[in-house]
């Protein structure tokens, strides 16, 4: 089964650390939705899309990605990194859409400095933990 993830990185490596390493031990592509806005998902049996959560969201490059280059009908999984809460409500408004099947979903803190956060030093820190790394991998591994 061929499996790709797409993702966005773009604060502090949270995301970043979660792909590369299901990466490594996964056999998974790993797609950049910014310097790759019009890769093909067609040949992929499954498709991940990874983000942090911004504003209750996923990256808006993320979400441009998906409405665009994601085929109809596809096995779809989520991966997410966030300060407060895991929310995937604007992925799954497009795979709606796109009638794409959600087999599963993680999420895990991240350390984040965004608004009142940076007064504190943000929350979160040290997340995401190699426990919640290895967690990643082994819900990959699982699909």
């Amino acid at each position: 089964m061929r499996k790709a993830i797409v993702y966005a990185l773009v604060h502090h490596g949270n995301t970043d650390k979660i792909v590369k390493s299901i990466a490594e031990e996964c056999q998974v592509d790993l797609i950049d939705a910014v310097k790759q806005s019009d890769a093909d998902l067609r040949s992929y049996d499954m498709i991940g899309f990874a983000s942090g959560i911004y504003f209750s969201k996923f990256h808006q490059s993320i979400l441009k990605f998906a409405e665009k280059n994601l085929s109809d009908d596809k096995k779809v999984f989520l991966i997410c990194t966030y300060g407060g809460s895991a929310n995937y409500r604007s992925i799954e408004q497009i795979l709606d859409k796109k009638h794409a099947s959600v087999v599963g979903k993680f999420g895990c803190k991240g350390y984040d400095t965004f608004g009142p956060f940076k007064l504190v030093g943000g929350i979160a820190k040290g997340h995401p933990d190699d426990k919640d790394i290895q967690n990643a991998v082994e819900f990959v591994k699982d699909l």
